[in-house]
């Protein structure tokens, strides 16, 4: 497993010289992993060695990484992706250390190092959820399943989303009433940080947030007619 130093996101929104940067870097340390197989074992990924390629899964769809040039695909489509989803994904693939869940949950403020930036966290991914399905959690749970998710037993409405192989989101809603707001948040599994770091974290919830809102505003969770 490659040991250097963790590669992370930019923090900062529409940085575009920081995610070609980081990008860069991520297909490096993709090239620097001599035996790929125990990789994509650690992070719940496949290796296709005829086709030398890496298959995972991320929100309920497949993806393809070419070994060792990390082009990145969509498996049954054209559509292109991201940049920042492609450096999360290689980041993911690169930096998982293999831990098995530990079914433990933890908030945002409980990982190492991440309370100062808890106010992005907020506002990039609990935010949007409470704004879009605060006053109809149940919605939340309908959504949910067109990425995989299902139902759990936290707040008043929660599910829990394998965002990644072994990256599983739980995310709480709380209705309210006449007197406090609806409130929400999102919780991870102990183990998050031995595959993504803080900043990826954010990107990730993020993203993962706001596929559930686009699939609420575009009024259709058929997940092959919502990819983005």
């Amino acid at each position: 497993m490659n040991e250097g130093k963790a590669l992370t996101l930019p923090i900062k929104q529409n940085d575009g010289y920081g995610y070609e940067l980081a990008f860069r870097l991520a297909v490096e340390r993709l090239a620097e992993i001599e035996d790929i197989e125990p990789q994509c074992h650690r992070c719940g990924a496949r290796f296709l060695k005829s086709e030398k390629t890496i298959s995972l899964d991320f929100l309920n769809q497949t993806y393809l990484i070419t070994y060792p040039d990390a082009s990145v695909s969509r498996q049954d489509s054209e559509e292109g992706v991201s940049l920042v989803d492609k450096i999360l994904l290689l980041h993911y693939v690169t930096q998982a250390k293999g831990t098995p869940l530990s079914g433990e949950l933890i908030s945002f403020k409980e990982l190492a190092d991440a309370a100062g930036y808890f106010p992005t966290f907020y506002n990039r991914a609990i935010k949007p959820l409470v704004t879009c399905f605060g006053h109809e959690p149940e919605r939340l749970l309908e959504m949910a399943e067109s990425v995989g998710g299902r139902k759990a037993d936290y707040g008043d409405v929660s599910v829990t989303i394998h965002a990644l192989n072994m990256v599983p989101l739980t995310m709480v809603l709380w209705k309210g009433d006449a007197e406090f707001p609806p409130e929400g948040t999102i919780m991870f599994d102990r183990t998050i940080t031995d595959y993504l770091p803080n900043e990826d974290i954010i990107i990730l919830c993020q993203s993962t947030s706001w596929r559930l809102v686009k699939l609420l505003k575009s009024g259709n969770n058929n997940p092959d007619r919502n990819r983005g």
